[in-house]
């Protein structure tokens, strides 16, 4: 009898200690804690040759006529320029290697494209597709080359203007061929 009550007992006390803890989780018994912070989650922004130059619209080409272009090799920018020399819109980009220079002086859109070897949203201002603004650089599979997308900002190019692909398609589609393009 003495070890009926030792063995009750025991096992009154694995149950309450075991028991209890695991019946604080059936259903009706579930306890929500919230923690409060106030350190903010920032959203991870796209690499910059992925994004529009500026967190703003592009010009609307209906309001702003007669616009044209203006490169700083010195800046590594691209500006639309309204026909009252006003920046409309300012654009990272990649020019001419020292090597391999974009052309000085002024010269006019001429043809334009979507793709070809080597890059996306081709527009002619020299040679009818030798010197053209286009995206960063791609490969053979018409896959970004990260690496060549990292030097905007910086002369990398064999002469063309490389560009953030928003801002290359949105030469293509919205500058009318005529447009004036000053190169300095």
């Amino acid at each position: 009898m003495k070890k009926f009550r030792i063995g009750l007992i025991t096992g009154l006390a694995i149950f309450a200690l075991f028991g209890g803890v695991i019946g604080t989780n059936l259903p009706g018994n579930q306890v929500t804690a919230y923690a409060k912070t106030t350190k903010k989650v920032k959203k991870a922004k796209k690499p910059r040759w992925e994004r529009p130059s500026e967190n703003k619209p592009y010009p609307n080409l209906k309001v702003h006529k007669h616009v044209y272009l203006q490169v700083s090799l010195k800046k590594q920018r691209v500006y639309v320029m309204s026909k009252h020399h006003k920046v409309l819109y300012t654009m990272i980009c990649s020019t001419g290697k020292k090597s391999t220079p974009t052309p000085k002086g002024t010269f006019h859109i001429q043809n334009r494209g979507k793709h070809f070897v080597g890059a996306n949203y081709w527009t002619s201002f020299k040679g009818w597709g030798i010197y053209m603004f286009h995206s960063v650089v791609i490969n053979s599979q018409g896959h970004y080359i990260k690496s060549e997308a990292k030097k905007l900002g910086h002369r990398a190019s064999h002469g063309c203007i490389r560009m953030p692909i928003p801002d290359a398609h949105w030469i293509n589609s919205h500058i009318p061929a005529k447009t004036k393009v000053i190169i300095k």
